[in-house]
């Protein structure tokens, strides 16, 4: 949702002409065609390599902390960090953010309409798409969606982001570790086929040029969506290049591009009937809008990058780094938005009748530009050793929008769509409405006391400079730190207790208060954590941690004006446990305990209550587990969310649920191509739940997946 424009970014459609059918197919045509020329091509030292992939993947994990500023290993940093390996969950065919996120019960769905941009909340704090999202440390925005061909793994930083991010919302951050070449050859294809009809190929390919220092990595992938909800379907295509070149003994220069092309429709969420009770008789796959001139989203994004790493000698090393993200969207949307008849703004009638709106916003487009410098290395002082990062990153975002087109159509209703007649009316043109400029120089020193305790100092100095449409804006500095102290009594054990500040952008007033398109002051927080980490020889790591953030408040008062009033105050307890449990069962487990409250509102009402969207308590468990039979595993998950609160006074209260999850693996040899077939049962018992419950745009509500079967090959050779 792009907040910034207060509009609704619901879609939807229900069919799509035969012309439009055959053109969407040649992408995925032609996928299948690049995939049976790659079959064909030698099978040497094949089963080898498809092993390589995933320690390849693992080497990417060290190398990637590095790359964000966290220090490495991850194990052992001050902060409470979860790194998901893509390759790993390939086994369970996730490729949605939400999807992979969903492993990690910090983070919750935040408004995630299917087929739109996907937004997150960690800790119960919702995190900004424009802040908190990078690409191999790199700001990315993150209203485009997301392809996982070219991911190594996800990061997800939770709580202290603001002092390694300059300004972010406080609750985590997700970085996105991009695959890159490695020393030996990669040659994989993966076809897919689910039970709705969603087809799925995609390629990668790894080579060092021959006579020369080039490494190049490619990845290809088309898909025809055919979505769980009823006519929310699209086609998306993507490519990526990865190349790195040694330049002398010292130097490393890496260049990355990736393009993505996604078209689909996007399915509404539901109301409070009579603005008061849950839904009922709701299907998790009913889709909202079938009006005859929905369209899908259309959206195009792109990422190019380059670094460059210098090693000045055995302890410094310089490093610099640009990346471009580019972001254009056509955003059509039958938005369906409170009932006239009841009388009820918003929410549906207690028949199912709602008043639809036609939305259209085109060409909108976004850039964003982010470079980071800085030099990294050891040295003694006073018998202590000190590890010491400074540099400057910098960061230029410009959007670009026209007037958008949201005009009431008609009623419809729940159980018996109503076709109604679009507006006449058009979108306006497009101008530069939105500029944010953000400069930080920073200093980081790790100092080892001795050879158990280790002292984390960061600080970091902001300057963000906003302007938003014909509000003047402001021009601010800020100062952010933190610090960590932690004692290593044994190599495998790691304890620590932190203190961190944050800085993000003030919110924005929507249409309809007293003081609309006002931008607020920035907003600071503060976090404290105590945490342990161990690793052990069998490459199960565990981890606990507890944590206090707090930050201001911003609400809608009584009086109808948008401030900054009383805290969110956010305590919680989160335990992990990932890797091999027994010689073979693979565990991935997490727990999380969450109490989120808003304090010194000025209304008696909200006070103490519970936050919205937070459930109390959230667990997800992932097994694997190889069979004696050569190259067969079996797979199971499980996902529990307790109640939730939709209301700010806690009236309504959505019931927890807890989802089931299945799915098998097979390795075997094709004519001599090693092959990897997979099958997955998502939501195996199909129980319906309310995934996500959010007050965004009035308040929705929106249904799990129901019960879903996928089938997928992958080859290596």
């Amino acid at each position: 949702m792009d907040k910034g424009k207060q509009r609704a970014p619901l879609k939807s459609r229900v069919s799509s002409k035969a012309g439009a059918q055959a053109k969407s197919q040649a992408p995925f045509i032609g996928m299948i065609c690049a995939v049976h020329a790659l079959c064909v091509g030698s099978p040497s030292n094949a089963w080898a390599q498809q092993e390589r992939l995933e320690v390849r993947s693992s080497s990417l994990q060290a190398e990637a902390a590095s790359l964000t500023g966290f220090g490495s290993p991850l194990q052992k940093l001050p902060f409470a960090i979860t790194n998901i390996d893509t390759e790993a969950l390939k086994s369970f065919g996730l490729q949605a953010l939400s999807d992979v996120l969903r492993s990690d019960p910090a983070v919750s769905d935040a408004y995630n309409t299917l087929g739109y941009p996907e937004n997150f909340a960690i800790r119960g704090f919702l995190i900004d798409p424009r802040l908190n999202y990078r690409r191999d440390g790199m700001p990315v925005n993150g209203h485009a969606p997301v392809a996982f061909e070219n991911k190594a793994s996800v990061l997800v930083l939770k709580g202290a982001s603001g002092m390694f991010a300059g300004s972010s919302s406080p609750g985590g951050m997700v970085d996105f570790v991009l695959k890159r070449p490695g020393s030996e050859a990669i040659r994989s294809a993966v076809l897919s086929l689910s039970e709705r009809g969603t087809r799925y190929a995609a390629v990668d390919v790894s080579e060092q040029l021959a006579g020369t220092p080039v490494r190049i990595r490619l990845n290809a992938a088309a898909e025809q969506m055919r979505s769980v909800i009823r006519g929310a379907n699209g086609n998306r295509e993507f490519f990526s290049a990865a190349v790195d070149l040694k330049t002398g003994s010292n130097g490393l220069l890496r260049a990355d591009i990736d393009y993505q092309h996604k078209s689909q429709l996007s399915a509404p969420g539901f109301q409070l009937w009579n603005g008061t009770d849950l839904p009922r008789g709701i299907s998790a796959d009913m889709m909202l809008n079938v009006q005859p001139w929905a369209k899908p989203v259309d959206t195009k994004s792109m990422n190019l990058g380059l670094q460059y790493q210098y090693s000045l000698n055995s302890d410094w090393q310089f490093r610099t780094g640009a990346n471009l993200h580019r972001f254009q969207r056509d955003d059509y949307t039958a938005f369906p938005w409170g009932c006239t008849s009841g009388n009820l703004f918003p929410g549906y009638c207690a028949n199912g009748d709602f008043d639809m709106y036609d939305y259209r916003s085109l060409n909108e487009a976004k850039y964003l530009v982010a470079t980071d410098t800085g030099l990294q290395g050891k040295w003694v002082a006073a018998g202590m050793q000190h590890e010491t990062a400074v540099g400057v990153e910098t960061s230029r975002r410009r959007d670009y929008f026209g007037d958008y087109v949201y005009d009431f159509a008609g009623v419809s209703n729940v159980f018996n769509p109503v076709a109604v007649p679009p507006s006449s009316k058009q979108p306006g043109p497009v101008s530069l409405r939105r500029m944010d400029k953000e400069t930080a120089l920073y200093l980081q020193d790790i100092i080892s006391l001795n050879t158990e305790w280790k002292l984390h100092l960061n600080t970091r100095r902001v300057q963000l400079d906003r302007v938003q449409l014909d509000n003047p804006g402001y021009n601010r500095q800020h100062w952010v730190s933190g610090a960590a102290l932690v004692y290593k009594p044994v190599a495998s054990l790691t304890t620590y207790l932190s203190q961190s500040q944050g800085l993000e952008y003030g919110g924005i007033a929507p249409v309809g208060t007293n003081n609309p398109n006002q931008m607020l002051n920035p907003l600071r927080s503060r976090q404290t954590e105590a945490g342990i980490k161990y690793s052990g020889d069998n490459q199960l790591q565990l981890s606990a941690a507890v944590f206090q953030i707090t930050k201001p408040l911003e609400l809608i008062n009584a009086a109808n004006y948008y401030v900054q009033t009383g805290e969110a105050r956010h305590r919680g307890i989160e335990l992990n446990a990932q890797g091999n449990l027994l010689k073979d069962l693979k565990v991935l487990a997490s727990f999380t305990a969450i109490d989120a409250v808003q304090q010194d509102t000025g209304s008696a009402a909200y006070d103490g209550k519970q936050v919205l969207n937070v459930p109390g308590r959230k667990a997800s468990v992932t097994l694997d587990y190889s069979l004696p039979v050569a190259g067969l595993s079996v797979q199971g998950g499980w996902q529990y969310a307790s109640e939730k609160a939709f209301s700010p006074d806690n009236h309504i209260m959505v019931p927890g649920y807890y989802v089931l999850n299945a799915g098998a693996r097979y390795q075997t040899r094709i004519s001599g191509v090693p092959t990897t077939f997979r099958a997955q049962i998502d939501n195996l018992t199909d129980r319906f739940n309310w995934r996500d419950v959010t007050q965004s745009l009035g308040g929705y509500l929106f249904p799990g997946a129901p019960r879903t079967v996928r089938l997928s090959a992958q080859l290596a050779f």
